[in-house]
């Protein structure tokens, strides 16, 4: 059992963070994540912003007879992309907390890779909200996107 009190464990991860920053890897941030794990979402920094990406598993399938990746893993996965996005972007090293997620399903995520991008778009003193959008072949028609408020 891990004996790590609290402060070590946010220490360990203020420094995870801070690594993953340094070394221009977001991929570390979401490896601490088992939700980025259990879907398989993946970052990097591809021309100067955050990209995310999600492969194809069937495990993420909801509707076989399209088939269609569920809509509960894209809204999870674009909430993700969204909460990375705050933490490797901004001066904020604790995982943020959502108040509010409004999601627009445009139409339906295909069995194939979904990949996603963030903004954000207003950073207050404690509210930071972010626009994320989630596309597969082309990026000018998405397949969903995202408004989310977090509590920094």
């Amino acid at each position: 059992m891990n004996n790590q009190t609290t402060d070590e464990l946010l220490l360990d991860w203020q420094e995870r963070v801070g690594a993953a920053r340094q070394e221009c890897d977001p991929q570390s941030l979401l490896d601490m994540i088992p939700y980025a794990a259990f879907i398989g979402a993946q970052a990097k920094v591809d021309d100067q912003r955050l990209l995310y990406w999600l492969d194809k598993r069937a495990s993420n399938i909801g509707n076989p007879s399209l088939p269609a990746i569920h809509g509960g893993v894209i809204g999870g996965f674009l909430e993700l992309a969204a909460a990375i996005e705050i933490i490797y972007s901004l001066d904020v090293a604790e995982v943020p907390k959502v108040v509010d997620f409004s999601l627009d399903y445009l139409r339906p995520g295909r069995y194939k890779t979904i990949y996603a991008s963030c903004k954000v778009m207003r950073q207050g003193k404690k509210l930071v909200n972010v626009s994320a959008k989630a596309w597969q072949d082309d990026e000018q028609t998405p397949i969903a996107t995202a408004r989310c408020h977090f509590l920094t």
